[in-house]
């Protein structure tokens, strides 16, 4: 049997096409989820540029349980659900791995919630390798993004002062909003030093950070969205940043649980303490176009398609 799903385009790197494609088969711990709404994360759109044979996107779903997995693990069919899975989510349907999922109560959207996934599980797994963040002095740079909105809000909450990069004045207002102490367009106006750089620009954005770093303060690097390597020169940054550790972060590599990790979002979200931020909602046949709106950096938050 075969179902619709979009694949990496053969003949334009960069896009998609929809194509009919195998039904997933689950493992034995593994659910089979029909996918109400899926979120693009930045990752996905790098990847389909140069995609490896077999791959196909879709990592951020919600749904509802069509099948439960066999070995008795995770909830029952009928259950909703938010999952990260490895690919293949922009799809009717997609195997989840029941460690990478959590329920969703009625009052959480699919929409909302498909937003949880590589977004979210890095926002809550940044500001857990920061340490507490209660009083200290934060500057974020790339703020405009999914990940950047989650970021403020959940460091906002904790006590963070947070400075924001946002180019965008309704970003600008929109972080603000969510608790940042304050927003600027770029990071060569930002006034350090600072305890705590979370960085996810790269190149001349790194370098200018770490240059506002306080002594012994740290920078987590945990993206490079410019797509351009930073040069750090000795001499301009010793006096400055001096003793200052750069740490490199990627959200899979912590060792946290999915499952644990999305069910404490889902949890946030349902008491309003966490609001996905959400740039774009559209049919899944319009993935093609919400790829080439978010590289142009026309969304600001997430995109969600949503499928049905």
């Amino acid at each position: 049997m075969s179902m619709p799903a979009f694949v990496p385009s053969p003949d334009a790197p960069g896009r998609t096409v929809l194509a009919d494609v195998a039904e997933p088969e689950p493992a034995a711990d593994e659910a089979l989820v029909a996918v109400e709404a899926y979120s693009i994360n930045r990752g996905e759109i790098f990847l389909l540029e140069a995609p490896r044979d077999g791959w196909r996107p879709g990592q951020d779903v919600a749904g509802r349980v069509e099948r439960a997995a066999v070995d008795g693990s995770g909830p029952p069919a009928g259950t909703r659900v938010v999952a990260h899975v490895p690919g293949g989510g922009w799809a009717a349907r997609v195997a989840a791995p029941t460690d990478a999922l959590a329920a969703l109560p009625d009052d959480v959207s699919a929409t909302a919630a498909s937003t949880l996934g590589v977004a979210g599980l890095t926002g809550l797994r940044l500001l857990r390798v920061a340490g507490s963040v209660a009083g200290r002095r934060v500057l974020l740079t790339g703020a405009s993004g999914g990940v950047g909105h989650f970021v403020v809000e959940l460091a906002a909450a904790q006590g963070a002062l947070v400075t924001a990069v946002s180019s965008s004045p309704e970003r600008g207002e929109r972080l603000l909003a969510l608790g940042a102490a304050e927003v600027i367009a770029d990071v060569e106006a930002a006034e350090g030093p600072f305890d705590l750089v979370l960085e996810s620009v790269g190149g001349a954005s790194l370098t200018a950070a770490l240059a506002r770093t306080a002594r012994h303060g740290k920078v987590i690097w945990f993206g490079q969205a410019s797509r351009q390597p930073a040069t750090i020169d000795f001499f301009s940054v010793v006096g400055t940043a001096t003793y200052a550790s750069i740490v490199t972060f990627t959200y899979w590599s912590t060792g946290a649980s999915d499952a644990d990790d999305l069910a404490t979002l889902v949890r946030l979200v349902a008491a309003g303490r966490l609001h996905p931020e959400i740039g774009l909602v559209a049919d899944w046949h319009e993935t093609p176009a919400a790829l080439i709106a978010l590289r142009e950096r026309r969304v600001r938050g997430n995109a969600v398609l949503t499928v049905g």
